[in-house]
This record gives C-alpha cells, structure tokens and sequence, in this order.
C-alpha cells in the first residue's frame, strides 16, 4: 500500500510536469568549456593535479575512516542482537522531518566564507556517538526480555542515538557540499563539483565496505561444547 500510494503520486506529479512546465524558448549559450567525453576527462585530470585539489580529495577520502564502522555496522549488530529489522526500519520514520529541517538550519552556518568550519566541529561529536553506539549493542542484550522484545525506553534511546547520529552526519555532509560549491570554478562548475562530490562519496563508501569486510575476522568467536575446536576462521565456525 505505502509503495502503490508513492507510485501514484510520482506518476501524478512528473505527468503534470510534463503537461504544465513549458521550456525557456530563449535559448542561452553554454559557457562550459568541455565538448565531450574527452574532453571533460582531460579537464578532471588537470583539476585534480593541483596541489590544493589533490591535498583536499586526500583528505576527504580518509576523514570518514574515523567512525566506519560504527556507521556501517552498528544496525546489523542490533539485528543480530535480536532487536527486529521492521521496528529499526521504523525508527527511520521519525527521522525524515529531522532529515529535511536539519540542511535548512545547517545551511545557515555554512553560508560564510569559512564552511569547512562545521565540519571540523561536527567531526568529535560523530567519533564520540562511535563510542556512544559501540556501548549501544553492548547493553542491548542485557535489556532484552526473556521472551524476547524490548523494552519502550530502550527504543527511545536508540531513537535519540540516531537523531544525534543524524545532526552530525548532516552537519558534516552540508559543509562539504557548501565548501564544493564555493571553491569550484564557475566557468565549470559542473564538471568540478561532480569530481569533488564523487570523491566524497567514495571517502565514505571505501571505509564502510572495509570496516564490513573486516566484521568477521575481528569477532572473537567461542566453541560450546566442542574440546579442542577453535571457531577462528568460518570454515571451523561451520564444523
């Protein structure tokens, strides 16, 4: 029903769109430099050759190595701790209005000529809720019901974990992109913000899929029941 209901409202609005929006009849010359394909690469490769521009991408590719693993694991640990994926996803609910407010309050502070300067202040408090998710899955199963299920406050701490969570994950996505913005160059602004957003995103995507890979050989694994029987690698795990 959720997805039927979206579905119908996309197809509405993007079919009065193309009904209703009429183009600009007065055409304006571009003033990008790039022709093509070959071009466009030729011109990422001389950006990226500056000192400033590669000093920059090497640090935006390594600044989110910090807090990983808690971004990228710490749902699947709660998972595995028992706490149901629906009501996780549930949790994400609530989430959204403070997804859509927090850019607009944020934007404010990044507006000036120093926007980097959120980042760097947002950067301890996310390495702390790091800290603060790890203690997280340590006390989910000291609070789980016999049963099984959780308790109401539990819920609402996690709830406020992750609204913290959100407030420095978007404080520090909102300075970047403020920062792109201000520092490339008009005459390409395209071409040179798609390369710096792209490194950006890759800045938080290699990290995750690192600290993923690295979940299984880092868990210390205990056998019951079995003498003599390590569980330290997935084959010995399985026997």
């Amino acid at each position: 029903d959720f997805l039927f209901f979206w579905g119908a409202v996309f197809l509405i609005t993007t079919t009065l769109v193309a009904l209703l929006k009429k183009e600009n009849e007065e055409l304006t010359p571009t003033k990008e430099e790039t022709k093509g394909i070959t071009d466009t690469y030729r011109l990422l490769f001389s950006i990226i050759k500056m000192p400033a521009v590669l000093t920059f991408c090497l640090l935006i590719l390594t600044a989110k190595v910090g807090f990983s693993a808690a971004d990228a694991v710490t749902g699947l640990k709660l998972v595995e701790e028992g706490v149901p994926k629906e009501h996780l996803a549930l949790l994400a609910v609530p989430m959204v209005p403070l997804q859509i407010i927090l850019p607009l309050i944020i934007s404010k502070y990044t507006a000036g000529p120093q926007p980097l300067n959120t980042f760097y202040k947002a950067m301890p408090f996310r390495l702390l809720l790091g800290l603060e998710f790890a203690v997280l899955v340590w006390w989910t199963p000291k609070v789980r019901h016999a049963g099984g299920g959780f308790p109401v406050y539990y819920y609402i701490v996690v709830l406020l974990s992750y609204a913290l969570h959100q407030i420095t994950l978007y404080s520090m996505y909102v300075a970047i992109m403020a920062f792109n913005a201000k520092v490339s160059d008009p005459l390409i602004g395209g071409t040179y913000m798609t390369l710096l957003n792209t490194v950006s995103n890759l800045g938080g995507n290699w990290p995750s899929t690192v600290a993923l890979w690295l979940v299984d050989p880092l868990t210390v694994k205990e056998c019951a029941g079995a003498q003599d029987q390590t569980c330290g690698t997935a084959a010995a795990a399985e026997v």
